[in-house]
């Protein structure tokens, strides 16, 4: 049995991950950081029923040491790095413990295997927020890459440090360079499930108004349950390499409103109002994928479209909502 250890595995891509290796075998480890209002907050994983199923360990992508000892407890075949302080906004405010978990974490995972003369193979999960000020109208693994917030920085460190200890000491270490991918397991504090949870609690008469800021944002955006199977297909290559995975289509934040407010059956025009406070300090205006080479090489595709995915979303939050009221 294949052994796999995810960081970040009480979060969207975690949880499906495990679901997705569980299905095909695996026996599934997983890093949490345990704070002392919230526990372990698991709540995605039982949401999808596989809590009973992984094993889930304590540890910080910040303490080397924990990350040795764990990883020598746990001496896995994959490791997968989804843990980050992912929420681009709060990078702005708190862009030191940005930086120390979501760029130096991944140091500190790499080191820890190399120490370990680890044989697992690694994955990283590079963001699009990379590109940030893009270079290209459709952005490839050849693109140039120009952050514009702590988060897309600390990310770009996490990508060339897994760069640089593949090629430095010869592990298999890959990255994929993932575009936007959401799901009902996606936190509020995201845009598309702001949306949805937004629509739900005004068709639901708990709310009367959704406060967005840049509407005209174009973002690739795709469903995380076809993301994380290109996470594993990337790891069965025989080398190690970086892949962008989108879905090649590019919407606008306000065209995403517009299908989840029609889902609800509720009028935009009644309902948003736009906030300049919620605008970025440095806007990135639009992100588009070009995942050929992920075509070409892993076999990979997406699978849902956005109004399949953003209606789930909105039918996920109208029943956790009446869950809730009864």
């Amino acid at each position: 049995m294949a052994k796999a250890f995810i960081t970040g595995i009480t979060g969207q891509d975690g949880a499906y991950l495990a679901q997705f290796l569980l299905d095909k075998g695996y026996d599934v480890w997983g890093l949490a950081r345990r704070t002392s209002t919230g526990g372990l907050h698991l709540d995605r994983l039982e949401w999808l029923g596989v809590l009973d199923r992984v094993k889930i360990v304590e540890g910080d992508l910040s303490d080397l040491s924990s990350l040795i000892r764990i990883i020598a407890e746990v001496d896995p075949d994959e490791v997968y790095n989804l843990a980050a302080q992912s929420f681009v906004a709060t990078s702005w405010q708190q862009p030191h413990l940005t930086a120390n978990v979501t760029g130096v974490g991944v140091l500190n995972i790499l080191e820890a295997l190399r120490l370990l003369k680890s044989k697992a193979r690694f994955y990283q999960a590079s963001s699009s927020e990379m590109f940030g000020l893009i270079q290209h109208e459709k952005q490839s693994e050849q693109t140039p890459f120009y952050p514009r917030s702590p988060y897309a920085v600390a990310k770009l460190y996490g990508h060339w440090i897994t760069v640089n200890y593949r090629e430095s000491f010869g592990m298999h270490a890959s990255s994929g360079i993932l575009f936007n991918h959401e799901s009902p397991l996606r936190g509020e504090e995201f845009v598309t499930r702001k949306v949805t949870a937004g629509a739900a609690r005004i068709k639901l008469g708990l709310a009367s108004e959704l406060r967005l800021g840049n509407i005209h944002a174009k973002r690739d955006w795709g469903h995380a349950r076809d993301y994380v199977q290109a996470m594993w297909m990337m790891l069965q290559q025989d080398t190690a390499d970086d892949f962008v995975i989108a879905t090649g289509q590019t919407w606008t934040v306000e065209h995403m409103v517009d299908i989840a407010f029609a889902h609800a059956g509720i009028s935009v025009k009644d309902h948003l109002v736009i906030d300049p406070a919620l605008f970025r300090p440095a806007e990135v205006d639009v992100l588009l994928g070009d995942p050929a080479k992920a075509q070409a090489k892993l076999g990979w595709e997406p699978t849902t479209s956005l109004e399949d995915m953003i209606a789930e979303m909105v039918d996920a939050d109208l029943a956790r909502l009446a869950r809730r009221a009864a």
